[in-house]
């Protein structure tokens, strides 16, 4: 195969203007290396073209545009004329630039990418018509994937919106429900304190921290042990429906433990919650705390003296709106349904970047056959969400 310095084949500019001269009555957007988009009145690009942030939080990351006049900021490259297909060059850049760019990249405190690392990029050279070809195919492999992302995003908006239409604002509780204390709904305790000194090693098992506590979930590849003995496996165990709830970082944020581990413990960093379930259900809680943590219910709560935090005192104080446990019930029964189906679209999406990933690999080293875009094909949605 064929191949060509990129360099070579394109036209590659980098943005010039200053972003504090910017205002939101400019005429062109234009993109910083955190793909920031502000508006500037003069010195624009025209037509489509590969975006490249050569530094800052998105350096390496590959972008597409097709707006008609935009602008670029210092060291964001723009590529454009292309002498191939554009659609082409930025699927292949977006597949291989990675993998070259440990050796691209300089700068001690923040690294950026050098023009000549981008100008001298092989692209390689195929017929047009292969070119177009592997474009539409990796186009339409992006789409499904941004659909199911996008169908992702309105289960989160439906079950918001439920929630909103069954118990309001629980800050403002304009329905009037009854309010309790947490401890009049269930108990409360932080989890055991961490002292590397006492780790010998005898009782290691795995914890959870407040990096591993998620909204709605939690994060689990990254679990740190310490040592728990018989006692504090009885006072630090984790239970289904347990609400875990971080005390400090991300103040009440919170999730549902469903046994995703055999056995696991807890920090003094995170707050356990057991709910009483003839009064509050765990479904209900957290969709329920999401709002009110949103919605500055907390702000009266939290301590800021050093470093902000929920104390296991203020939280057993803290005064929550309850509806009924037959409308909690209810909602509940929503969440298990939306939650099932938002768990086969995350499959879904997973085996959609899968297979992204490996056509990638494959239309690019001519090894592409019809079973490959069959299974493109068949991954397409019969219907769209909202439809019957």
């Amino acid at each position: 195969m064929k191949f060509e310095k990129l360099g070579n084949i394109a036209e590659i500019k980098t943005g010039k203007y200053d972003v504090n001269h910017s205002s939101s009555e400019g005429m062109y957007t234009f993109y910083t290396c955190a793909m920031g988009q502000f508006k500037s009145p003069t010195y624009s690009f025209e037509g489509e073209a590969i975006i490249l942030p050569g530094n800052g939080a998105n350096v390496g990351q590959v972008f597409f545009t097709e707006k008609v006049k935009f602008e670029a900021y210092q060291r964001t490259y723009v590529i454009q004329n292309i002498k191939a297909n554009s659609k082409f060059v930025y699927y292949y850049f977006k597949s291989n630039w990675s993998r070259s760019l440990q050796n691209a990249q300089y700068g001690s405190a923040t690294n950026y990418i050098r023009l000549n690392n981008i100008t001298d990029f092989q692209i390689p050279i195929l017929p047009l018509e292969t070119q177009l070809h592997i474009a539409n195919i990796l186009s339409k492999a992006e789409s499904l994937i941004a659909q199911r992302k996008e169908s992702i995003r309105l289960l989160d908006e439906y079950l918001k919106s439920v929630f909103l239409e069954m118990f309001g604002d629980p800050v403002r509780n304009e329905k009037k429900w009854k309010s309790l204390t947490i401890k009049e709904i269930g108990e409360s305790r932080l989890g055991k304190m961490l002292d590397k000194k006492k780790i010998v090693g005898n009782n290691l098992k795995p914890y959870l921290r407040n990096s591993n506590v998620l909204w709605f979930g939690f994060k689990l590849d990254d679990l740190l042990e310490m040592d728990f003995d018989d006692k504090d496996k009885i006072e630090f165990s984790l239970k289904r429906g347990d609400v875990l709830m971080c005390e400090g970082g991300e103040i009440g944020r919170c999730a549902i433990w469903k046994n995703e581990l055999k056995e696991c413990y807890f920090q003094k960093a995170i707050h356990r919650i057991r709910l009483n379930n003839q009064i509050a259900l765990p479904g209900f809680f957290v969709n329920m705390f999401w709002r009110y943590t949103l919605n500055g219910g907390l702000n009266k709560y939290v301590g800021t003296a050093t470093i902000s935090h929920l104390t296991g005192e203020k939280l057993k104080q803290l005064k929550l709106p309850i509806p009924p446990l037959e409308l909690q019930t209810q909602f509940a029964q929503i969440v298990e349904k939306t939650e099932a189906l938002k768990a086969q679209y995350q499959q879904s999406l997973q085996e959609l970047e899968n297979l992204y990933g490996s056509l990638s690999q494959k239309a690019f080293k001519g090894e592409l056959s019809i079973k490959d875009e069959r299974l493109l094909l068949a991954a397409e949605p019969e219907t769209k969400y909202g439809e019957k």
